[in-house]
This record gives structure tokens, sequence and C-alpha cells, in this order.
């Protein structure tokens, strides 16, 4: 990862994350995507903010909130960014505080960089493939990842607040069979991830859809901090710029 492209991309999401925090704090308008999903102010004002940050690189970006290429031109990339300008929308619309960040750069359908930043908190959460994975806290103390392991013996598995999925539920039902005491968290957004690769929470599995922006930064954190990502369809890593965006069920932990 260059190491100018760093510093730029933390200015710049550093920047942005005070301007959600500004719209957060407000009044502000909620409109309806065409998949139904709501977008906000912040969601348009973080966007601006990092895409002109990332054209400095010359590298495409494909974020949520523009128009995806087609597969027919993006088929070709060999290096992409993936965008998710404000990931937990409906997080922030309902002031529950976890909602993030996502970046990531995508190399031949892998994912080689990933940051997450946590605007609430002013936490980074970043990793670059083969060098490891990192928190820079609010006062800038960098930390690599995970953490100390819990000397609990509690199975913490997280799960979504916004998505409601019977299948999830019978899983987990299945797996508390299992375990000797599970504590099922809810943790909304792509902060999942970070706690996973902090070591404070075991497994985050999800059955119901998502997308690439969704998870692309957070699988490489993830697997520098030494877990592992698991895609239900194929039972290997997941795999990026692929023809359909959407994403298949996946494990981590």
């Amino acid at each position: 990862m260059n190491e100018l492209w760093l510093t730029d991309i933390i200015k710049a999401v550093r920047q942005a994350g005070n301007q959600i925090m500004e719209i957060y704090h407000s009044d502000y308008s909620i409109r309806t995507k065409d998949d139904n999903s709501p977008v906000t102010d912040a969601d348009f004002a973080s966007n601006s903010i990092l895409t002109k940050s990332l054209a400095k690189t010359h590298i495409p970006v494909i974020s949520e909130e523009e128009n995806t290429v087609p597969y027919s031109i993006r088929k070709n990339y060999k290096k992409v960014w993936l965008l998710d300008p404000l990931d937990g929308t409906k997080e922030f619309i309902g002031k529950h505080d976890d909602f993030a960040i996502n970046i990531a750069l995508i190399k031949d359908h892998q994912s080689v960089f990933g940051l997450i930043y946590l605007p609430v908190n002013k936490e980074i959460y970043y990793a670059t493939k083969g060098q490891g994975a990192y928190l820079i806290t609010r006062e800038g103390e960098k930390k690599k990842l995970p953490f100390a392991e819990r000397k609990s013996k509690e199975y913490i598995f997280l799960k979504s607040r916004s998505h409601p999925d019977k299948q999830l539920e019978k899983y987990i039902n299945n797996l508390a069979r299992k375990k000797d005491k599970i504590n099922v968290k809810i943790v909304g957004s792509s902060i999942k991830f970070c706690e996973i690769a902090k070591g404070t929470a075991d497994e985050y599995t999800r059955f119901n859809a998502t997308m690439e922006w969704d998870t692309a930064a957070g699988q490489i954190i993830i697997e520098e901090a030494g877990k592992t990502f698991i895609d239900h369809q194929t039972n290997a890593p997941m795999r990026y710029n692929r023809e359909n965006l959407k994403n298949g069920g996946f494990t981590i932990r």
C-alpha cells in the first residue's frame, strides 16, 4: 500500500467522518433508493469527499452511492476501489451510533487493503495484505490486531440489528447447543468486523444479502488479524469485482 495514499485516505475519512457527525446532529433529509434502502445527506456528503480523495490514485472507484459501470468494462480492471461512504445508514437514522465508512482496494478480485473508520469514536481499523492489521485510536495510538485473547470462555456471536433472518436464528440455536455459553450481541454495520479482528468477539455469520462494499474492507482486516472469512457459496475467501456485486452468505471467525 502506497504510504502517501494511506496518509491521504486517513485524512479524507476523518474529514468525511466530521461531516457525517455534523449532519448526524442536525436536521437532514432521508430519501429512498430504487432498492428501497434509505440514503441521507450524510451518505452523499461523505461520498463526495472520499471519491475526490480516491481519484488522486487514478484507480477506478465503485461506490454504493454512484452508478456502477457495466461489468463489460470493469471486468478488465486490475485494481479498483470499493467504497461505502456510510455503512449502516439505518443505524445512523435510528441514532444507534454504530455506523462506519468502508474503503477497500481490490487487486485481481482480492481485497489487498481495507480501512474502516468509526466516526462516533474516531477509530481507524486498517490492514494491508501481508503487513498485518491495526487500530489507530482516537488519541493516535497505533495497536496491532488482535489484542490479547479474552480469558472468558463465553462464545460471543455478533448479529445485525437491522436485518432479521429466520435462517440465522436457527443457526444460532444450533450453535448454542454446541457451546457451553453463548452471548449474542447486536452490533450494526462493519463494526462487527472490527470486533472480530480485535478478538472481542468470536463469530459473525450472515445468510441474507450484503454488497461487495459492505464486506471487502472488513475481509482483509479480518484475514490480516489471523481470522477467516469464508464465502458460503464457494467455501473459500470471498472474491470481489464480480459480475454480480451482491454477496451470498458468509462466516467470519
